[in-house]
């Protein structure tokens, strides 16, 4: 089992992961220190305890959204699959096919980078 340093709020946390997970670990606190920095710079010095909870909210609240919006186009891409699009239209050709995926692809592409 290995371990990483990580810095989150200017505090460093030494956590244990399985091997080779030290960089992806370390990915997410920055992602999770930049939240945290973001909402501490908007609401102000509230305490690290709060200032965590109210990162993990927010984190946690966008990761719902993906995940809602993941599931309708796993829904679209079935409906496509049995030949009933979701928009009503007629589905015909390998062109047609190609817009609706490139469509779900950049709906996929704008929910990640609201992630990041």
């Amino acid at each position: 089992m290995a371990q990483v340093t990580v810095l989150v709020n200017g505090r460093n946390y030494t956590l244990a992961c399985e091997d080779g997970e030290e960089e992806h670990l370390t990915a997410l606190a920055t992602f999770i220190d930049s939240r945290v920095a973001e909402l501490g710079r908007s609401v102000g010095q509230v305490g690290d305890a709060r200032l965590m909870l109210m990162a993990s909210l927010v984190v946690a609240d966008e990761l719902a959204v993906a995940n809602e919006r993941v599931e309708e186009l796993e829904q679209e891409i079935e409906q496509i699959k049995q030949g009933n699009p979701a928009n009503g239209q007629a589905v015909s050709g390998t062109d047609a096919f190609a817009e609706i995926v490139e469509s779900a692809a950049q709906r996929i592409e704008d929910i990640a980078a609201r992630l990041l």
